[in-house]
């Protein structure tokens, strides 16, 4: 591991790099639960869904550990998965979930083929160095909102879009008293922080009501054999669909999605771990993209929505993740859940958010790198921000900041100072906001 990895010349060790995946698994374990709960309602089996999405995040993480050598974990993305149930599955497309899931398959063979060609590599490249610093900031601020959210210490307001939830109820309550003893651990400089926090607030929640043990807990009901794949592995449509307009829309609709959400966050969470060299490229990134790719394909045959890089793996690189050996250690969790499922999903997000809270404040800090006198540098590296938690999504908050900084270039007189790539990007998103 010390060679194949080269902790020492990461600054990092063996242990460090075990505790930093442990607990971007512990951030990121909500979607053992969460996955299975969406697909479900398209008439997808809840068992074999579980166990796809354990299984899909534990071979693309595994990828990612050994071929791209980067402490990125990956599993079936949130967004993605609602995309996949409620607009082409429940929504007014009316589609099966064989049709979605057949879709998911095409877009992960058309990421591989991109990826061999390095044109999403092209991208991450193309992305100014104020935008990808703006993109670890602004995934910051997202995922404290996801945190918040999932408390209840943030919800929809009454007559406005958003509000302040009832501290009084156990779930804010138990996450701000997480929130205090992360904070102290800390500023204690205790070690595994972030873990022990998420840890001693699940337990906090036990007598709260809010941690809720499995039904007759003990080892005979927290241990089992995973449930079975057969219903959901392997079940695509006809080539009659396949080419067809429907599919194509839907596929474009995954790719982009995709495409932004992987590469935002390769930004983001490299950006802070100081992983980009000076022109702000991630060395290996193909190889970190081509993991993605693999992950979507091996999830779509299993029976499971789009597999990609979870912002979450910022509270793993915050522990001191470095390496591979980081993903590694998250990907034998994720093995490991596949038996011993009520242990993992009765983490509560209440012990989650305060975890999530804190790493977007570590997220923050290459806000400083962000040159705000150049108008057309400072105002796409805002609007980059704002727009991830306001549009809730990464992808979203990307195009934004790269139209923007396209056009006031372009009108200012500074366009040489923008690469063919962006010009060609911002033209593609104008056409899809126009088309949609």
């Amino acid at each position: 591991m010390e060679n194949y990895f080269k902790l020492k010349e990461h600054h990092t060790d063996k242990r460090t790099e075990i505790l930093a995946g442990i607990t971007t698994f512990m951030t990121m374990a909500y979607i053992l639960i969460v996955n299975p709960d969406i697909l479900s309602k398209t008439g997808m089996d809840v068992g074999g869904v579980f166990t796809a999405t354990a299984l899909s995040a534990f071979i693309a993480t595994m990828i990612m550990a050994f071929y791209a050598k980067y402490p990125f974990a990956l599993a079936p993305g949130m967004g993605l998965n609602a995309f996949f149930a409620f607009t082409v599955v429940l929504g007014p497309m009316g589609k099966s979930w064989q049709f979605a899931l057949t879709a998911v398959l095409i877009e992960g063979i058309i990421f591989i083929l991109l990826s061999l060609v390095k044109a999403r590599e092209a991208i991450f490249n193309a992305i100014p160095m104020n935008l990808k610093n703006a993109v670890s900031v602004g995934i910051g601020l997202f995922i404290a909102f996801i945190g918040l959210s999932g408390a209840e210490i943030i919800v929809a307001g009454d007559g406005v879009l958003i509000g302040l939830g009832n501290l009084k109820d156990p779930a804010p309550i138990l996450a701000i008293i997480g929130l205090v003893i992360t904070g102290i651990l800390l500023a204690k400089n205790v070690r595994g922080a972030l873990l022990i926090g998420i840890l001693l607030t699940t337990i906090i929640g036990i007598p709260m009501g809010v941690t809720v043990l499995p039904e007759g807990f003990g080892l005979k009901s927290i241990v089992s054999l995973p449930p079975s794949l057969k219903s959901v592995a392997f079940q695509f449509v006809g080539w009659e669909e396949i080419f067809s307009l429907d599919m194509l829309v839907v596929v474009f609709t995954f790719l982009f999605v995709d495409i932004f959400d992987t590469v935002g966050t390769l930004v983001g969470v490299a950006s802070k771990a100081e992983m980009l060299d000076e022109e702000g490229r991630l060395p290996r990134v193909s190889n970190a993209l081509m993991a993605d790719a693999i992950g979507t394909v091996a999830g779509a045959c299993l029976g499971t929505s789009t597999v990609t890089t979870y912002v979450e793996s910022a509270s793993g690189v915050a522990e001191g993740g470095r390496t591979g050996l980081t993903a590694f250690s998250t990907a034998i969790m994720f093995g490991l859940s596949l038996f011993f499922a009520p242990i993992f999903t009765m983490v509560p997000s209440a012990a989650t958010a305060p975890v999530l809270v804190i790493v977007g404040l570590f997220m923050m800090s290459p806000i400083k790198k962000i040159d705000l006198d150049d108008y057309t540098e400072a105002i796409p590296a805002f609007l980059t921000i704002i727009m991830m938690p306001f549009a809730y999504s990464i992808a979203e908050g990307i195009v934004f900041g790269m139209v923007s900084y396209v056009v006031l270039k372009l009108l200012t007189g500074k366009g040489k100072e923008v690469s063919f790539v962006m010009y060609l990007l911002a033209l593609l998103f104008i056409l899809r906001i126009a088309l949609s």
